[in-house]
């Protein structure tokens, strides 16, 4: 577990001793394994969105989906997490600022308050700040928004159209972009979103 343990990419949130040990397959010792593991996860969750028309603006939803894309890698997966991290609100706040930005969304798209897209990303921003999960709430919220997108009646975004774990500088751009968002200008992550 080595290089799980010292192989973070720039830009993760690292994980505890406590959350490490809530990974499933015994046999994975590199980041890498890890990596691809998840992405098979991810790609199974990513089928099932697509299959389904449920709205994402939703607990039931959002927790269900993180579980999805993780539960054949972390035991937690679904679950929030317990501890502060370097991005994200208190832990004891999760699901209070969850139940807002599920709130703040249903409102924009009632009131049409944003174009589509511009709801999505807002919805994705608000998920990343949060930061719900001890791992994977990048991806998470990439495909929430993604599912947000198309049930507004956009394509799925394209998220610099390439690996955020593979290319980084694809990775940095979103970080970057996301930075800007922190400081309430969402255009560069809503241009990232779509490039």
């Amino acid at each position: 577990m080595t290089d799980l343990l010292n192989d973070e990419p720039e830009g993760a949130t690292p994980l505890t001793p406590e959350e490490r040990e809530g990974l499933i397959p015994a046999q994975v010792t590199l980041r890498r394994e890890l990596n691809e593991l998840e992405q098979q996860n991810i790609l199974e969750a990513s089928l099932w969105v697509i299959r389904r028309s449920r709205d994402p603006v939703s607990e039931s939803f959002a927790r269900n989906l993180h579980r999805r894309m993780f539960s054949n890698v972390w035991r937690w997966a679904g679950n929030n997490r317990a501890t502060n991290k370097n991005i994200g609100c208190d832990w004891w706040e999760i699901d209070l600022q969850l139940r807002g930005a599920f709130d703040d969304t249903r409102t924009w798209i009632a009131f049409s308050s944003y174009p589509s897209d511009e709801i999505a990303v807002r919805f994705h921003h608000r998920l990343v700040a949060i930061h719900p999960f001890a791992n994977g709430n990048g991806r998470w919220s990439r495909l929430m928004a993604d599912t947000l997108a198309r049930r507004l009646g956009q394509p799925a975004f394209s998220w610099g159209n390439s690996s955020l774990l593979d290319d980084d500088a694809t990775r940095r751009a979103y970080i970057d972009a996301l930075r800007v968002a922190d400081r309430h200008d969402i255009g560069p992550l809503l241009t990232f979103a779509r490039s």
